[in-house]
């Protein structure tokens, strides 16, 4: 896991994708890996992730590429096939963990309380998902948590943006955080490519101030 929690304190903030085209994670990967932020979470919130996720990694294949969303061991596994890096879940399921572990791939699940946080330790698991983070009770909570469990780290995903990032990224153990504002569904349906590089550009400034 050491690796993946690397690559992600490096990046910071991870672009968390939803996307019904397949085809355009294409031009998209190529904005943030120009830009930047060659690093995305491709969320099986729609039927073309598993597409998106071959040909990102066709694409970019030095691409950090995580699954998000993922609920389920078929999930998993199909991600995998696909050329994901790493899986996120929303929660903590003891069965995709297990999965993701029996393939070989590292897992991030969700986790929003103590006894979430104690599951996950109990598989051997320390950088956890804290989701949905704005709606879980924000930084504050945040800090709470990552009080009594020392060798735990967060990625905080849902509800953070340009405005709250910085007070995440301050909490120490915060490893990085998911964000969609830079990959917005609506400029992607649009094929603005030119205001995601913007927005992705700024995103990149903004974590490294």
């Amino acid at each position: 896991m050491s690796s993946i929690k690397q690559q992600l304190a490096d990046l910071k903030v991870i672009p968390v994708i939803a996307i019904d085209n397949a085809e355009d994670i294409i031009p998209l990967g190529k904005v943030l890996a120009e830009n930047g932020l060659p690093a995305a979470e491709i969320t099986f919130r729609s039927d073309a992730a598993v597409e998106a996720i071959r040909l990102l990694h066709e694409s970019q294949p030095d691409m950090l590429i995580g699954a998000g969303t993922v609920l389920n061991r078929e999930q998993a596994i199909a991600a995998q096939q696909a050329g994901a890096t790493f899986i996120v879940a929303p929660g903590f399921n003891p069965n995709t963990v297990k999965a993701c572990q029996e393939i070989g791939i590292d897992i991030v699940p969700g986790v929003n309380n103590p006894s979430t946080i104690e599951a996950a330790l109990e598989m051997g698991l320390t950088l956890l998902k804290f989701f949905p983070a704005e709606a879980s009770g924000g930084v504050n909570m945040v800090k709470a948590l990552l009080a009594p469990y020392t060798d735990v780290s967060l990625m905080p995903t849902g509800g953070v943006n340009q405005s709250n990032i910085k007070d995440y990224l301050a909490v120490p153990r915060v490893v990085a955080c998911g964000g969609t504002w830079m990959v917005d569904k609506k400029l992607i349906e649009a094929g603005d490519w030119d205001e995601l590089a913007r927005l992705t550009r700024e995103a990149v400034a903004l974590v490294n101030q």
